[in-house]
């Protein structure tokens, strides 16, 4: 239309109709009416009553003047039971309705300000749940959550894999590692709130925590952070891309075609591989940030809590709701435990005695073991019946096939016998070295309905470490070596 109009100013009708590449008579009907298609259409009239005519000014209103954060649909359930001959047909309505209303009269908003991230200024932590990807270690699920890290320029990312909840220690461990994975330092460092980790302590363990966590950053130069609680957003940098790393966790156990993994270190060596991923896809502004970053300390801090508990005559001490075993010469003794999020390391004065797994109390608040039959095996050997009602028995047999293999025992042997031959595996487990061949061999037993035959297994995991014989070895002396040699004790060849 524009070009016709420009055209007809200088030629006749016809001549403009056809260099604007339109038929004559569209060109006449131009002519007589020269507005625009938009401003000939007439406004569409309501095609039937407002349903809301009665009601929004004189009810809707007052709610959302009083309530400003009232939801849409819960007035629309409010109006439906006031007024059920509206029917459910006016709920779009009315929710664009009290949008359009909250647009005209509604309170401010809050604002966010987007920020220019500079090259080496800032990191940022936080833990995000991983229930939802149905990780199982060895068949069974694993509880567990993921400590990320992330550089806000350049989008560096880690990751760790953190049994539990969420701690001190966690972070501590979670975030060392990834700024020696990273290789510099950033300015600053912001983690949420910590309630999580702050949940069920008193105000002096608040601030001893606050305390460590500042030590921590400072122990690294960093500058400790953090966001306001509840604010999301201002944690916006590590909030969003946890949405992307879990996607990307997810599509790989897809295309992985399983979520079962035969250890922790396997499952946790498969999430480096894809963080390392999206670290690659990065790498440049990686680079220009790192060159920006400030140098590691010499060494690291320490990651982990340090507490003193003493052995009892069970065998064992109890800590954070968890009973664990020891052996039994350290009955009585008060051992030094430094508490990481994955295990215990047990010391004797300045002497690392033991590792074990790090066990935690149900949800529930109910107490778990974490029990070695090793740890406890020779003192059965002389009282076998203590199995039979032993408050950590399932705890106790290290694989699925020794409990079976034992309530198998239980029905079609007299208790102490049962108890006898349950002792004896575990016996013949630890001394002969072979746990897992014997649950193999179990297994076999349990399929074909027999019970496990004592003489049998022996021989079959012989020989017995009881009866190996006693190799004594005599050292010659020296000069026996000289005589082989056929040099003389006063000659020149010494």
């Amino acid at each position: 239309m524009r070009l016709f109009m420009k055209f007809r100013q200088t030629n006749t009708t016809a001549v403009a109709a056809a260099k604007a590449s339109i038929s004559i008579a569209t060109a006449y009907r131009l002519e007589k009416d020269s507005r625009r298609p938009s401003q000939r259409k007439t406004p569409r009239e309501r095609r039937r009553p407002d349903p809301l005519a009665d009601i929004f000014d004189a009810e809707v209103v007052p709610m959302l003047q009083a309530v400003p954060n009232l939801r849409s649909v819960a007035i629309f359930d409010e109006m439906i039971r006031r007024h059920p001959e509206l029917g459910a047909g006016i709920r779009r309505t009315l929710e664009r309705r009290i949008r359009s209303w909250r647009a005209i009269h509604g309170e401010e908003r809050e604002v966010i300000f987007r920020q220019v991230h500079e090259p080496g200024r800032m990191g940022l932590s936080d833990f995000t749940d991983m229930g939802s990807a149905g990780i199982t270690i060895a068949g069974i699920p694993l509880d567990h959550r993921l400590y990320h890290f992330r550089l806000a320029y350049s989008g560096f990312e880690h990751a760790h894999v953190v049994l539990g909840g969420e701690s001190f220690v966690a972070l501590a461990e979670g975030m060392q590692n990834a700024l020696w994975s990273l290789g510099g330092v950033p300015l600053e460092h912001r983690s949420d709130s910590l309630s999580a980790a702050f949940r069920n302590l008193d105000r002096d363990a608040r601030e001893d925590l606050t305390r460590r966590y500042e030590e921590l950053c400072g122990h690294y130069g960093m500058t400790a952070t953090r966001n306001n609680a509840g604010v999301a957003h201002e944690n916006g940098s590590i909030e969003g891309p946890h949405g992307h790393l879990k996607r990307a966790i997810n599509d790989a156990l897809l295309m992985r075609g399983s979520s079962d993994f035969d250890d922790l270190a396997a499952y946790r060596r498969f999430v480096d591989e894809i963080v390392s991923r999206c670290n690659a896809r990065n790498s440049k502004r990686i680079d220009i940030e790192r060159a920006e970053l400030q140098e590691l300390p010499v060494r690291r801090t320490s990651d982990y809590e340090e507490v003193t508990v003493r052995v009892t005559s069970s065998g064992g001490f109890t800590l954070r709701k968890v009973f664990y075993t020891v052996p039994s010469r350290l009955i009585g003794h008060r051992l030094r435990v430094r508490l990481f999020d994955d295990r215990l390391d047990i010391f004797i004065g300045g002497t690392l005695l033991v590792t074990l797994p790090r066990g935690r109390a149900s949800a529930s608040g109910k107490h778990d073991q974490v029990v070695n039959y090793r740890h406890v095996i020779h003192s059965l050997r002389r009282k076998p019946m203590a199995l039979l009602n032993l408050v950590y028995r399932d705890q106790l047999f290290p694989r699925e096939a020794y409990r079976r293999s034992f309530d198998a025992l239980l029905e079609h042997l007299p208790e102490r016998q049962a108890c006898r031959t349950m002792v004896d595996l575990l016996a013949l487990a630890h001394e002969r070295g072979c746990e897992s061949e014997l649950a193999d061999q179990l297994t076999a037993s349990l399929q074909a309905r027999r019970l496990p035959d004592m003489a049998a297994l022996r021989a079959r995991f012989a020989p017995d470490p009881a009866r190996l014989p006693s190799v004594v070895v005599h050292l010659v002396p020296l000069n026996a070596y000289e005589a082989l040699l056929g040099a003389s004790l006063t000659g020149d060849a010494a």
